[in-house]
């Protein structure tokens, strides 16, 4: 599966997002509709097929616990992971715990980042498009040679 694009959505008032139709049926075939969703560093939502979300999760755990850091790193990646699955009609649940981490308000957004999707709320999501803008042409180590 190749997840890509932004959309903005609105989570009803039960806390579900109507996942798009040119994504719903992609989520379900991946994994037979079993998801997992998580709480990202950057204060965004991750949402993976379980199938492309296992071999993370078994990576992140295999971190040394005594480490702060990789403890840190498992207590919120696989701490706060939920599996999930779309209601009858594409919907996804977001926990209210996983909505005040993200700090949801109405209006997130999906963004497709290949094997799965990043859940913005709107400031976090407006944020980050500005920061691509102050990297003043400057591309990130591995992208220096990117031709558009």
């Amino acid at each position: 599966m190749m997840f890509q694009g932004a959309t903005a959505l609105n989570l009803d008032a039960k806390g579900r997002l109507a996942i798009p139709a040119r994504h719903r049926d992609s989520l379900v075939a991946a994994s037979d509709g079993q998801l997992v969703l998580t709480a990202h560093p950057h204060r965004c939502l991750l949402l993976y097929p379980v199938d492309a979300w296992a071999p993370i999760r078994d990576r992140v755990l295999a971190a040394s616990s005594l480490n702060p850091h990789s403890a840190a790193v498992k207590r919120l990646l696989v701490g706060n992971a939920r599996d999930e699955a779309l209601d009858s009609a594409g919907r996804l649940l977001v926990a209210p715990e996983l909505r005040q981490f993200a700090q949801f308000e109405k209006k997130v957004w999906l963004v497709g980042q290949g094997s799965h999707f990043e859940i913005w709320s709107d400031a976090g999501w407006q944020k980050e498009q500005e920061k691509v803008f102050s990297l003043d042409g400057q591309l990130p180590p591995g992208l220096e040679d990117l031709a558009l």
